[in-house]
């Protein structure tokens, strides 16, 4: 890992580290400008279709940027405030992103359940599966900390249950929704747990999320990456978010349009923005689990799902509460079933010490799964 604290940039070098904030940046100013016209008079599907070639690799790039500041930040400030830095980051994007959706033009009251249900079945199936099958091809067998493992799944599986199965089945309001008093209920019992959670991982029991024969330093390590001053990341960590939040609006809108103007499954809107979100993690995921560091790529992928959950279903909630909107959070049968075995799937994964290519097979499977039931 390479810490510079002194030198700075070289004009041409920090424009090449900072490319992505730039062209964020110009995009944002044509669409301050322009983006209105465009966006009203949406039609056909060439237009929709290339805005979205255009903003969403933009919006990609950025999300990089941030998860790269908020990294070194990690680095620079050590645990705790460093991993909750770098999950507040990713979070904050997500959060924006369906916010905006939620609260643009058409409500979508389903909305949130299939981003969270989408970001659960990415990260738990897609990712996992990809981790521990390219990681078991080369490694044979991974060892991870069980206690790690066993802690995202115990507060994992009632954040799931409580926020995407029980309101199928409570009788104070519609199927699928919650009355007022369970709303606050399960804002408070998302935010307790995620709360309690972060307690834990970050100060009580930090060991618990290192491999074996790993130390707390060495977790530490995020590789060959420069790392300046503290003041210098934030201010792009924020740079790189800005143009994210005010562009979420406009990717709203083609989302929307593009969803209703191809008859594409309403749940589509929601893997979009999951895999926005997810793909800097993953990519980071699937790196730790080739290198043999499978416990650093357990934390990304079962550590978005439960920070996915335990900070999206409040804010949700909360626009539910100040807007009146509706929010449906309960999953249809065929959605309920993938989650229920894929719980069980992980937790059998995760119950020893050691995965192998099986595992991540099988979770790849459950994966297919899902894509073909969203589209078929």
């Amino acid at each position: 890992m390479a810490i510079e604290k002194s030198q700075s940039y070289v004009p041409l070098e920090m424009i090449r580290r900072e490319s992505g904030l730039i062209v964020g940046l110009i995009t944002l100013v044509i669409f301050l400008v322009l983006g209105g016209g465009w966006l009203s008079q949406l039609s056909g599907w060439a237009t929709p279709l290339l805005l979205f070639a255009w903003l969403f690799p933009v919006m990609l790039w950025l999300s990089f940027g941030v998860v790269h500041h908020a990294d070194c930040l990690a680095v620079k400030l050590g645990e705790p405030y460093g991993t909750l830095i770098l999950t507040l980051s990713v979070i904050s994007i997500e959060v924006v992103m369906i916010s905006a959706v939620m609260l643009n033009g058409d409500q979508n009251p389903e909305l949130g359940r299939d981003m969270m249900f989408a970001v659960l079945m990415i990260a738990l199936n897609g990712l996992v599966g990809l981790s521990l099958l390219f990681g078991g091809l080369p490694h044979f067998e991974q060892a991870h900390n069980l206690q790690g493992a066993n802690t995202f799944l115990v507060v994992l599986i009632p954040l799931a249950v409580l926020s995407l199965i029980l309101p199928n089945f409570t009788v104070a309001s519609a199927l699928g929704t919650y009355s007022t008093a369970q709303m606050v209920f399960a804002l408070a019992a998302s935010a307790g747990l995620y709360g309690a959670f972060l307690i834990m991982q970050t100060l009580r029991h930090r060991g618990f999320f290192v491999g074996p024969g790993e130390s707390i330093e060495d977790a530490q390590d995020h590789g060959d990456i420069v790392v300046r001053s503290v003041g210098f990341h934030v201010v792009f960590l924020l740079a790189n978010m800005l143009p994210i939040v005010l562009l979420s609006k406009s990717m709203a809108t083609i989302i929307d349009y593009q969803v209703m103007a191809f008859s594409a499954p309403v749940a589509l809107g929601g893997v979009i923005i999951a895999l926005l979100v997810l793909a800097p993690e993953g990519l980071a995921a699937l790196k730790s689990a080739v290198d043999n560091r499978l416990q650093r790529s357990i934390n990304i992928c079962l550590g978005s799902a439960v920070a996915t959950i335990g900070l999206t279903v409040p804010v949700i909630m909360m626009i539910s509460l100040t807007t009146g909107n509706k929010v449906i959070l309960g999953l249809d049968p065929v959605d309920t079933v993938l989650l229920v075995t894929t719980i069980l799937v992980s937790v059998v994964t995760f119950s020893s010490e050691k995965t192998n290519v099986i595992h991540g097979v099988v979770h790849l499977v459950l994966f297919v799964a899902y894509i073909t039931m969203l589209f078929d």
